[in-house]
């Protein structure tokens, strides 16, 4: 079990458990370091430091996970020491938020054409507070036996290429990195080999002020690791990782705490912020 997990989701996206209980979750496992990333909101921040203080019992970074667009497919953009509280941040948010809405209600009127009938209130209701995602519309789909996992509405209806998915608004990546960094944040690439040509995009980024990437991730093999690895080095990169954790289908996903990430990552990642960044931080 690592002691570090720099990405997490909680209910104020798609996650399952709410910011304090994936604090508490996070001391019972014997972590000592989390970031909270929830995709394109910063809802759960807050809630969550406020635990984390309480507790006094690990480092809180706040955090989110911005999607963004390029032709083919999705890059995601990890802001760590963002700060939460930007208008502008919020702004930008809100405008995804608003569209993460539009396409989960077109998802439905598609699913419903391929003969798959779940409502737009039960959705929201899944969702709750959070903001509205794919994987709610997982969960209602599953609650009415359409599939057997989180994962077959994925592969089989709602993914990139699914015959249900319906595009939103979203910014390029680079727009992204300099959205992170005029919020204060430390810009790092989640997941790169989602993305076709990993090492190129990388390079574009870079030159855009990113400054790190994400290498120690769930089922990422030892030769995957060691690649990003060395081109986070080639590069001038920092390195980071974490489970994705999401708890919405623990039989199936990556357990909080279950990517060993080591404890430089963490070091490297605070010595890259600057003390206005860290002033938003809990650090015990």
């Amino acid at each position: 079990m690592s002691k570090v997990d720099l990405h997490i989701h909680s209910t104020a996206s798609d996650g399952r458990y709410s910011p304090q209980e994936i604090v508490r979750k996070a001391v019972g496992l014997g972590l000592e370091v989390i970031a909270l990333a929830d995709h394109d909101s910063v809802d759960g921040i807050v809630p969550a430091l406020e635990e984390a203080r309480r507790l006094n019992q690990l480092q809180f970074i706040p955090a989110v996970e911005m999607s963004t667009d390029v032709p083919s497919g999705e890059v995601h953009v990890l802001g760590y020491f963002i700060d939460y509280t930007s208008k502008e941040l919020a702004a930008a948010l809100d405008r995804f938020r608003y569209s993460r809405e539009g396409r989960a209600q077109g998802m439905i009127t598609r699913l419903a054409e391929l003969g798959i009938h779940i409502s737009w209130e039960r959705v929201r209701e899944i969702a709750g507070s959070g903001t509205v995602a794919r994987p709610h519309i997982a969960q209602a789909m599953l609650e009415k036996g359409y599939i057997s996992s989180i994962k077959e509405a994925f592969d089989k209806y709602i993914a990139r290429d699914g015959p249900a998915y319906v595009e939103r608004e979203k910014m390029t990546p680079v727009e992204v990195v300099k959205l992170i960094l005029r919020n204060r944040g430390i810009a790092v690439m989640a997941h790169p080999f989602f993305v076709p040509e990993p090492e190129a995009m990388i390079a574009e980024l870079k030159a855009a002020g990113m400054a790190g990437i994400e290498a120690y991730y769930s089922n990422y093999t030892n030769e995957d690791i060691g690649t990003l690895i060395a081109l986070a080095k080639n590069h001038g990169l920092i390195v980071t990782g974490g489970s994705d954790y999401h708890g919405l289908d623990e039989s199936n996903e990556t357990l909080m705490g279950g990517v060993e990430v080591p404890m430089e990552a963490v070091s490297r990642l605070i010595a890259h912020a600057e003390p206005k960044m860290l002033k938003l931080a809990y650090l015990k």
